[in-house]
């Protein structure tokens, strides 16, 4: 028998003397306890009471215990009550609780009640403590608890007992248990005890690192270092407590805003089609744009490589939800539209959401939307790209295309989704709509009524359904607010689809135009789970609710948008009831409907508690303070209205339904089928006597705050509001994804901490994420606890059921994971663990989005003349009540400050970032039987003013006004330091900023600081005599925020806004001491938003101090001013401005670059001032910039008191003035330095200085470098020493330094005594030398013949060097993406390790063991596979070619910009943009200043100024080269071109490349290349130009056109004087190997000898000596290498150039001169257009070569001209064809016969196809031919393509080049003459990989063509000449390949030159003729000999039948005469004639 057990033990602290009595209630059944006599303080009542339950005892239940003062006359008075929810005792079993009572107006009084609970469970046992719950701590203090009611999820305050009434009833009870540890508090989360204690009063909010030390000795033990949270420097400053939720700082709806995007496609060709002899065009569909490629003709397999470029300029979602359409039409021409072949869809948001936004190189499937029974229909190859703006595609460089033509590993879909996709049904049922807005004028309905009579509704509805391109429709309900529908639209689609959102819209039927009311969108992604326990889309049936424009109907809406579903709805629309289901077909069985049109169907009603049971919902709400009221409407009275759904809407809510429908009062309890979505202000009789809502604030006139501001003078009283409203009960829905949130919310404040910490350098960020992520699992563990109860519950759908199933999973899963990962989180892990915890972030905000909605929104409206103005949006959810505390919504029963904004497009830009006005409010929304709990959030101290007329009786009625009684008086000091970074809001590109301070209903003003973007306001802002309402201890825990915007000031018209941000003032009562370490309160930084985008930071710290009975003279005294100059202004006082040191700034001025016109005249003489806090230095004047823009004088300085803390440090101001006639500047341009950090010198260590480089090594930098030419960063260490000998301090250590491949390692020796010289041997045999990156694996076996492996020197050139490369780059990107993969294998090695208990110490050792030990297998792996290929290793043995380095990005992105030195700071001018997204600052910049800076306290360290050489005047500065002007002659090499963005109409473009450097300027208009998007140009430029005058280059590529002028397609810009300069030798890019002719002939001027003694004096490196056997030693290493070179003539000679080279390639090992030198390269630049800024419009690949003109001149170029394709020709005899289908049927005998012939042609030129002759009339299948077709073509060997040329159309102006894979078709026809000849089978070969022909017709099957990637393969390019048996095949019906013939061919490949000297003729034709085909007597053709066919048709077979024939026919005709003339002789013979 179950039985809930309360002893009731004692009530202590009661008041007076008298007889007690308690009252214990549960389940409405009370008990009364005996009467306690006489008692005083304490009651002892020591009481059992027993209830025997039947049902199992509910989490949310309550138990009641009320005490009494008992009286035997009058009635007894109540002391105080207590309640609390049983969730603990039905968890545990057995609870012992001491806890205060509260009284009436919720408020906790002394009196506490001591009790202990018991449940006893079905099987009698009593509930145990399970352990798991709490955490153990090991300082056992004194056995207390401190319960868990607010968890880590809450951001509560713990065991405070400062402020009653906070947590569920008073504070927190404590259990007793004895031998527990203590659940400390400290334990949850943050520590909240300092905020909230009075006793640690002392102690201050916000924590930082030196108190923490402090604090943990003081807590000795039982603190955790990593719970404790720091101040985060950007939020509003974390003390947060409970009372007030935090507000939002963002302003402005993000959605909605139009942005540019551009998708290209490029359709590359399709294989495997469906269908006989096709003529195939691709159709690329986006919207409502169709491109089409072009046809081409009878191929199943089309080759297009056509490129489309669609631009859009549209909001996000709708981009996103857009369909790209591929489809394959067959035979389309103009007259015809063609037959569809097969469609592929996707959606824009698929794309985009793939790594860089992209597929490249997949393959489709076709499918056929009117037959979904039919299986693939081929495949299309494509890339789709989506860029937006700011996005940049990184483009793979193009592979060989070998991996890609493996169609089922390359499909293109997205991770995840599996290659059969399913087709599936979608349906989507509708059933009914309610509170539609009416949708017509009453004017009309007025005359309706007169003339019909009758009311109707204003408002025809229909429900249109969109997804995957395709729509469905309801049908139309006439007039009706409340339609009912009861329909489903089916959609047949692939599952899973490529489409994402189902968008559900309510639309208006109107005659004109239809409307839409309101727009739902569906995630299916959230509706679904694709996991191993997921579960197919489902929702509902639950309503959803929509919002849009507010509900007045005006004729032009001008927020239509809204009801689209653009942007943030603003008022609620209607609320429909819908449900999603799916079936996966199964299309093999025959009753399916095979098209996929969209079908629309009846289905029968739902019953009305299929969507939850109805409740009583009750809003509350309370407006503390509303202020910043804008201005424009502070003129006229103001009110707020309310509204959730329409209810409390007065103005255009209420949509009554003409016939409206009583409500049914029936007793039976049955639902109350209100007007749900009625507004219920008729009188409702509700069990609390009648109950009207109030859901607006009375009209009140706004007073002045300042000249921007209003507010409304609530002082005391703060009006409420009230509404009731009816709802389906869905709270656990939103309850789930509360706490969702919360976790998410505290995770993301705890990430920022982190992320904080280690911005700010400060220690220990590892501690703080390992805190962050016990907060994660515990709370995700209590989600489990709490997210499984009320399952039962009425209206749960599937979805709901499965949700919280995978909710559960997910979360558990997380939990743990956050605990292993906890384990991990090292020093110097932390930023690795720190993105993975992200996703965890990413992950929960998507789980917390309910996709099921239930209760609407909340809407506030300020209302100003009955017209609605702003607005803000409340999600129900968040201000949601629950019991149990971590449910509950983030802003329930709290203050927060709301901002309104004004609705729609309204909002967008500046209008949208002021405040239209600021609420503080309160607002609480819970069941109605729940409410008695609704005001104990609000501030303290109030009395509540009820409606009048509201008997005496009713208690619960909610107040009209709460009056506060209590109030504070403060006085705020706002010590404002200063600004950085800053919106530019004036033209010269810099504001005239002022901070403006809001608080409550005061405002006050910094000083303007004119022309900065960096104000150093130093001022301190007092607001005397702050009124704040409430009580004294509460204010001080939680102060109102602190508003700060920033404006612009101008002359003229009103000031602009520039940035706001919020701060929370830290608060000193009158009792408290002023004085550390809360006070006085340290400067923080506040981020400044402007919109969406952060607009700088504001340094500043408040304080908030009460004024006590004294008056101000108790406060901490204010200095005066101090600053004479500055008049009145008080300045920050001393303890709170930063500690300052003296340093000395360096300024190195180099020169200023393309300065632009300022107001149209040049800048002649320019300067450079530079300022830093109030100090600053000028640069020589230029005398004439158009000379030499240079500055005369190199170096200033200027010394400066800066904070000591780095972060506090000013930014320093760059600004460019222009010194015009008499004695006028003009401001040209500024650029603020906000970080000096970067330019701190530190002095060089000169102990660590010679090992700093081995010691990196020793750092075990295991990366995989590419070796040779690109040994990057750093040699790569293989670690195969055993890893102890890392740790001694001596030895030998072996680094292999890889001037090789990967795979054959060179021995380095490193020698580890600091003293010693470290050798660095580099074995190079000399053959080696040329030998590059040959794969050992690639090696065929020794038995074959190697005709491939040597390659002819003189056969090898540039572009051998190119391709080899950009292999080479393929492999190390492969390698890369292997090494990656293999680090996550480790970690998931070390996550199982860790849970395997294994000391964290041992693993790095056993982590790098396995790498090695994969690393091995994997290589012997590669090794065995490498020797088992025997001839049929795909791949071409890479030949040994000498390599440079290609990079896939810009050369400066690799090297830091050049700026390793010389900087460069980009001046900008004019106001910044208005554009949210990423203001393009491009435009604003006016020019650019190159020098550096270099700063560091004073007094600096001797020794540094004794050094040898030491120039004074240079300072830091040393050995840098002089400005004066230089000739250098520029080179400048551009071999290719990709991806261009299409010019023309036909989508092409005729490219030529432009190149400017100051005046010259090189066209290269002749030579453009015709209609082509991939140009090779392979061209190099010289053009000679003089630094600095001349030194941007620009290289553009132009668009030529025969009439006009030509387009810029896209250019790139190089400085090419910071290359110049640079250290890293940029001039002339280093190779990776010495040689004096051939193709990689040394091209710098300088030999490797020269470029090393030059670098090594420059330096001052000690070196280089070249000693005997290949050595020489530079500073203290020792490099090996070859002495012997080739010359032409081949011979060898001594050299040392190879040595000096290997010291270059590593000449970044060198200690203190070293540093990466640039090789030689290839780099490949975006290609940007201004007119579409940030949109990549192709890619250029080039490289520059800069040589002084007084050094020697340089070579020749080298010639780069693109290579010539070679002439082929190929010669095809087809000798014989067997088994060929038989086709007709014979006129007169009906036999099977076929009239065969073969037609062939090369791949792309069907226009040249050949025919063999006929073979009539063959009866087996066999025909003979002996027919020759010769195919001349050209061929690239290095790119295995054909190239064509040839004219698109008859129009065009020239030809156009076709680079096409070599491909033979050969095809096999039945010729009839009066109809189209009949296709019967056909076969490709691609001429460099084809199976061997078979030798007999027998062997020949269709397995040659099925397992083609199994067989051998063969390349006629190699093997030159092949005979054998191939077979045809072609689709039958079921698109299975069958097998229609075998041919007999021979081909046969000759060069040009070979063909010229024996030449053949087509056909049998001369010369070299084949003979006549042995044909039988059968074949010809009938109607051209008919005799002959008469004599083989008739007389072979019918012989004998004829001759019976005509026996018979003899035999009549001789009696036919016999009868004819018997009469006669009879009569003759009878009359005896």
């Amino acid at each position: 028998m179950m039985a809930l057990v309360v002893h009731l033990k004692t009530v202590a602290y009661l008041r007076g003397k008298g007889d007690r009595i308690a009252k214990v209630t549960f389940r409405g059944l009370s008990f009364y306890s005996r009467i306690a006599e006489n008692c005083e303080e304490v009651a002892n009542f020591n009481e059992t009471f027993r209830w025997p339950i039947a049902s199992k005892l509910d989490g949310n239940e309550m138990l009641e215990i009320q005490v009494y003062n008992y009286s035997k006359v009058f009635s007894n008075r109540l002391v105080g009550t207590f309640r609390m929810v049983l969730q603990k005792v039905a968890e545990e079993g057995n609870l012992e609780l001491t806890d205060t009572l509260i009284d009436d107006n919720n408020t906790s009084i002394k009196t506490s009640v001591s009790i202990e609970i018991k449940y006893q469970t079905m099987d009698g046992t009593m509930g145990v403590w399970s352990d798991g719950e709490f955490l153990d701590v090991p300082d056992d203090r004194d056995g207390t608890f401190a319960f868990e009611t607010d968890s880590l999820l809450s951001g509560q305050s713990h065991g405070s007992g400062t402020s009653p009434g906070r947590s569920l009833h008073g504070s927190i009870p404590t259990f007793r248990k004895a031998g527990k540890g203590v659940f400390s508090a400290m334990k949850l989360g943050k520590i909240k005890s300092s905020k909230d204690d009075h006793k640690k009063a002392d102690e201050p909010a916000v924590l930082d690192m030196e108190d923490l030390d402090r604090k943990a000795m003081r807590l000795a033990g039982s603190l955790d270092p990593d719970t404790i949270s720091l101040a985060s420097v950007t939020a509003v400053t974390t003390n947060v407590s409970n009372k007030r939720s935090k507000p939002d700082i963002k302003m402005e709806p993000s959605s909605g805003r139009p942005v540019d995007y551009q998708i290209s496609i490029t359709v590359i060709e399709a294989r495997q089609l469906v269908g006989l002899n096709m003529d195939p065009v691709v159709c690329v569909e986006i919207g409502d744009d169709k491109k089409y490629t072009s046809m081409k003709e009878s191929t199943n397999c089309p080759y297009y490589n056509e490129y489309f470029v669609f631009d859009f300029h549209v909001p996000p979602d709708v981009m996103f939800d857009k369909i790209i359409k591929l489809s394959v039409i067959h035979s389309k021409n103009l007259l015809r539209s063609g037959t569809l072949v097969g469609t592929f869809k996707l959606d824009v948001g698929t794309v985009y959401s793939q790594p860089e936004h992209q597929f490249y190189h997949k393959w489709a499937i076709l499918s056929d939307p009117d037959d979904i029974t039919a299986g693939c229909k081929g495949y299309i190859k494509c890339d789709i790209a989506v860029v937006g703006k700011g996005d940049n595609i990184k483009t793979p460089h193009k592979a060989n295309e070998t991996d890609e033509d493996d169609i089922e590993g390359n499909l293109l879909l997205p991770e995840g989704v599996p290659s059969e996709r399913q087709w599936a049904r979608f349906y989507v049922r509708i059933y009914r709509a309610e509170g539609l807005p009416k949708m017509n004028t009453s004017i009309m309905a007025n005359v309706k009524k007169a003339f019909i009579g009758e009311n109707r509704d204003l408002v025809d509805p229909y429900v249109q359904v969109q997804f995957a391109g395709q729509k469905g429709k309801t049908s139309v309900q006439k007039s009706s607010y409340e339609p009912i529908w009861n329909e489903q639209i089916i959609f047949t689609e692939m599952f899973p689809p490529l489409c994402k959102r189902m968008k559900v819209q309510i639309r208006d039927s109107d005659k004109v135009n239809d409307v839409a009311i309101g727009t739902h969108f569906i995630d299916l992604r959230k509706i679904s789970n694709d996991g191993d326990k997921g579960f197919l889309p489902t929702l509902g049936p639950a309503w959803v609710n929509m919002y849009g424009s507010t509900r007045q109907y005006t004729l032009m809406d001008e927020h239509q948008d809204l009801n689209e579903g653009l942007g943030e709805g603003v008022s609620f629309r209607a609320r429909l009831l819908i449900s999603v289901a799916v079936e996966i077909l199964d299309t093999s069985s025959n009753e399916i409907m095979s098209s996929t049109e969209v079908q629309m169907e009846p289905v029968s009603n739902i019953s009305e508690s299929a969507t939850g049971k109805s409740e009583e919902f009750f809003l509350f709400g309370s407006f503390l303070e509303a202020t910043m009221i804008d201005r424009k409407i502070g003129d006229k009275a103001i009110n707020f209205e309310v509204t959730i759904g329409n209810y409390g809407n007065q103005i255009d809510g209420v949509s009554k339904p003409s016939s409206a429908k009583k409500k049914k009062k029936d007793g039976e309890g049955e639902e109350e089928e209100s007007e749900l979505i009625q507004n219920s202000s008729e009188d409702e009789a509700d069990e609390d006597g009648d109950l009207v809502s109030v859901s607006s604030t009375p009209l009140m006139k706004p007073v002045i705050t300042d000249r921007n501001y209003f507010h409304l003078p609530y002082f005391e009283k703060k009006p409420c509001i009230y509404i009731k409203s009816w709802w389906q009960d869905q709270r656990r829905r939103l309850y789930n994804s509360n706490m969702m949130d919360k976790i998410a919310d505290k995770l993301e404040e705890g990430l920022n901490d982190v992320q904080e910490i280690i911005k700010t350098e400060k220690a220990f960020p590892e501690r703080r994420l390992r805190g962050v992520l016990e907060e994660l699992s515990t709370g995700c563990s209590r989600f489990v606890t709490l997210a499984n109860k009320d399952v039962s519950q009425a209206g749960r759908t599937k979805l709901d059921r499965e949700r919280l199933k995978s909710c559960m999973r997910e979360m558990d899963s997380m939990g743990q994971q956050a605990k292993q990962i906890r384990m991990q989180v090292k020093k110097n892990t932390v930023k690795d663990k720190l993105k993975l915890v992200n996703n965890f972030l990413q992950r929960l905000r998507f789980l917390a989005d309910e996709p099921q909605h239930s209760i609407p929104d909340v809407f506030i409206w300020m209302m100003s003349n009955g017209k609605r103005i702003a607005y803000a949006r409340i999600p129900s959810k968040d201000i949601l009540y629950s019991i149990v505390d971590e449910e509950m919504g983030k802003d329930c029963g709290k203050v927060k400050a709301v901002f309104l904004r004004l609705p729609g497009k309204k909002g967008f830009g500046p209008a949208g970032w002021t405040v239209q006005a600021k609420l503080e409010m309160y607002l609480w929304l819970g069941l109605n039987k729940q409410r008695k709990d609704f005001l104990s959030g609000l501030p303290n101290g109030f009395e509540e003013i009820k409606a009048a007329r509201s008997g005496p009786g009713l208690q619960s009625v909610p107040p009209l006004t709460l009056v506060y009684n209590m109030k504070q008086v403060f006085q705020l000091r706002a010590h404002m330091y200063q600004a950085r970074s800053l919106f530019a809001a004036d033209s010269s590109g810099l504001s005239d900023p002022f901070a403006r301070v809001f608080f409550s209903t005061h405002s006050q003003v910094t000083e303007v600081l004119s022309e900065t973007l960096c104000p150093t306001w130093d001022q301190l802002l007092v607001f005397d005599d702050v009124e704040l309402f409430g009580e004294a201890s509460e204010l001080r825990d939680d102060p109102p925020i602190i508003v700060v915007e920033i404006y612009d000031q101008d002359t003229v018209g009103k000031a602009e806004f520039i940035g706001r941000t919020f701060a929370k003032p830290i608060t000193k009562m009158c009792d408290e001491h002023y004085g550390p370490p809360r006070f006085p309160p340290q400067l923080e930084y506040y981020q400044i938003y402007r919109g969406n985008s952060t607009a700088g930071d504001l340094l500043a710290a408040f304080e908030l101090l009460q004024i006590g009975q004294a008056g101000r003279a108790d406060l901490p005294p204010i200095e005066g001013p101090t600053d004479s100059e500055r008049g009145p202004i008080l300045p920050v006082p001393l303890g709170i401005r930063p500690v300052l040191s003296r340093y000395r700034i360096e300024v190195l001025f180099w020169g200023l670059r393309d300065l632009k016109r300022i107001n149209l005249a040049q800048v002649d003489r320019p300067r450079v001032d530079i300022e830093c806090a109030g100090r600053g230095v000028q640069s020589a004047l230029i005398q004439n910039y158009k000379k030499n823009p240079n500055f005369s004088t190199l170096v200033k300085w200027f010394e400066v008191d800066l904070p000591e803390n780095e972060l506090l440090h000013p930014p320093l101001n760059i600004r460019v003035v222009d010194c015009r006639a008499f004695g006028r500047y003009i401001l040209v341009g500024s650029h603020a330095v906000t970080s000096l950090r970067r330019f701190i010198y530190s002095p060089p260590n000169k102990a660590s200085n010679n090992w700093a480089t081995a010691a990196k090594l020793m750092n075990g930098y295991m990366v995989l470098t590419n070796g040779g030419a690109q040994s990057r960063s750093s040699p790569s260490l293989y670690s195969r020493t055993p890893s102890r000998t890392l740790s001694r301090p001596a030895g030998d250590i072996i680094v292999n330094m890889d001037a090789e491949p990967s795979v054959r390692k060179m021995d380095t020796v490193v020698k580890l005594e600091a003293t010693s010289d470290a050798v660095v041997k580099v074995d190079m045999n000399e053959e080696e030398n040329d030998k590059d990156k040959t794969k050992k694996k690639k090696k065929k076996k020794k038995g074959e013949v190697e005709e491939e492996e040597e390659t002819d020197e003189s056969m090898l050139d540039w572009w051998s060097k190119y391709f080899a490369s950009i292999e080479t780059l393929m492999e190390t990107l492969k390698a890369q993406e292997a090494a990656q993969a293999e680090a996550d294998e480790r970690e998931d090695l070390e996550i199982a390790a860790e849970g395997a208990d294994i000391k964290p110490d041992d693993l790095p050792v056993k982590g790098t063991k396995t790498k090695e030990k994969s690393k091995d297998k994997k290589s012997s792996k590669d090794k065995k596979k490498g020797q088992t290929g025997d001839g049929s290793e795909k791949r071409p043995v890479k030949p040994k070619v000498d390599e440079l380095m290609v990079y896939n990005k810009e050369l400066e992105s690799e090297y830091g910009n050049f700026e390793d030195w010389l900087h460069t700071f980009n001046l900008y001018r004019g106001k910044a943009g208005d554009d949210d997204e990423t203001a393009l600052d491009d435009d604003r910049i006016v020019g650019r200043f190159k020098g550096s800076l270099c700063m560091y306290k004073l007094p600096l360290s001797e020794e540094f100024t004794k050094e040898a050489g030491f120039d004074p005047n240079m300072g830091m500065f040393q050995s840098i080269p002089h400005n004066d002007p230089i000739n250098v002659l520029v080179r400048v090499y551009v071999v290719r071109a990709t991806d261009l963005h299409p010019a023309d109409i036909n989508g092409k473009a005729d490219p030529y490349v432009v190149i400017k450097l100051g005046k010259s300027e090189v066209k290269d208009k002749e030579n453009y290349i015709s209609k082509q998007l991939n140009p090779v140009f392979g061209k190099s430029f010289d053009i000679e130009a003089t630094f600095p005058m001349e030194s941007m280059l620009t290289v553009s590529v132009y668009d030529w056109d025969l009439v006009g002028t030509d387009d810029l397609i896209g250019e790139t810009k190089i400085d090419l004087e910071n290359r110049f300069y640079s250290k890293h030798r940029a001039t002339c890019g280093i190779a990776s190997n010495y040689s004096v002719h051939g193709y990689n002939v040394w091209r710098d001027p300088m030999k490797p000898g020269q470029i090393l003694a030059k670098l090594c004096k420059e330096g001052k490196v000690d070196g280089p000596h070249y000693g005997p056997g290949g050595k020489v030693k530079v500073a203290n290493r020792i490099f090996l290498g070859a002495t012997e070179i080739e010359d032409e003539n081949g011979l060898r000679k001594q050299t040392e150039e190879h040595l000096a080279l290997t010291v270059l390639k590593h000449w970044e090992e060198i200690p203190r001169a070293g540093c990466r030198l640039i090789p030689e390269h290839v780099e490949t630049r975006p290609l940007l257009n201004p007119d579409k800024p940030g949109i990549e419009q192709g890619r250029i690949e080039m490289w520059v070569d800069m040589f002084p003109m007084d050094m020697p001149a340089p070579g020749p170029a080298i010639d780069i001209s693109p290579r010539k394709p070679k002439r082929y020709e190929l010669r095809v005899i087809i000798w014989n064809t067997d088994e060929v289908i038989l086709e007709d049927d014979d006129y007169f005998t009906g036999e099977k016969s076929s009239d065969i012939f073969v037609r062939g042609w090369l791949k792309g030129q069907q226009e040249d196809k050949q025919d063999t002759d006929v073979h009539y009339h063959s009866l087996t299948g066999e025909g003979n031919f002996n027919w020759r077709f010769v195919f001349p073509f050209d061929y690239l060997m290095a790119e295995e393509k054909i190239v064509i040329s040839k004219k698109e159309s008859m129009f065009s102006w020239d030809e156009t080049e076709y680079k096409i894979p070599a491909r033979l078709t050969l095809q096999v026809w039945d010729a009839d003459h009066f109809s189209a000849d009949d296709f019967l089978g056909a076969i490709e070969l691609d001429l460099n990989r084809f199976p061997r022909g078979a030798k007999t017709a027998k062997q020949c099957s269709i397995d040659m063509i099925r397992n083609e990637q199994e067989l051998p393969t063969i390349s006629i390019f190699k093997q030159k000449r092949v005979k054998g048996w191939w077979p045809f095949v072609a689709r039958d019906e079921n698109d299975e390949m069958e097998l229609t013939g075998k041919v007999e061919a021979e081909l046969h490949l000759l060069t040009a030159e070979e063909a010229e000297k024996s030449p053949v003729g087509l056909g049998r034709n001369e010369p070299d003729p084949l003979e006549k085909p042995n044909r039988p007597d059968t074949t010809f053709l009938w109607f051209l000999s008919p005799l002959k066919a008469i004599r083989y048709l008739v007389c072979n077979r019918y012989k004998w039948l004829i001759i019976k024939i005509v026996l018979v026919l003899l035999l009549l005709i001789m009696l036919g005469l016999f009868l004819y003339s018997m009469p006669g002789y009879l009569v003759k013979k009878l009359l005896g004639a």
